[in-house]
């Protein structure tokens, strides 16, 4: 999408950074493939003092949402790049906790089953394809277009 201008080393740096939020905030649906999978492990090694500050603090996640929602994605003297990467980012942050919510309340009638792993393993997956995939492409100065996610992403983003 050249019409929105090129992304810089430093734009693409900060793009693909924040797809640090969602990688962090879907660990805990990760828990039974990582146990049955210690080796995927190491995925979050070079994450690790990040992840323990963010969950040493219990509003982290609130906190930084708001910084990055008023200071980056409202702020249009930052780069459309780095703000649609960080929007995107967002919303994935924003599945995470419904379905994080959602699992909470039905947790009592769903059990720990094989539908209850299924569906954590497919959300862990599926979030780390998402982040992956955009990681490489804001790398790549590309937008990481993820269908309706980036629709989503592009009314916010002007």
């Amino acid at each position: 999408m050249a019409w929105r201008g090129q992304a810089d080393t430093k734009d693409r740096i900060f793009g693909a950074l924040v797809y640090i939020l969602p990688l962090i905030y879907v660990l805990p649906f990760g828990e039974f493939l990582l146990r049955q999978f210690p080796a995927l492990g190491f995925i979050y090694v070079p994450l690790q003092p990040v992840v323990q500050i963010y969950y040493a603090f219990p509003f982290a996640g609130i906190i930084i949402f708001f910084v990055l929602f008023l200071a980056v994605v409202r702020n249009e003297r930052i780069n459309n790049f780095i703000r649609f990467n960080t929007m995107q980012a967002i919303l994935l942050d924003i599945l995470l906790v419904l379905l994080r919510l959602a699992t909470q309340i039905l947790g009592e009638g769903l059990g720990q089953n094989l539908l209850t792993e299924t569906l954590y393993n497919v959300v862990f997956l599926g979030t780390l394809a998402a982040c992956f995939y955009a990681i490489i492409q804001s790398a790549l100065g590309r937008y990481a277009e993820i269908p309706a996610l980036s629709e989503a992403v592009y009314g916010q983003v002007r």
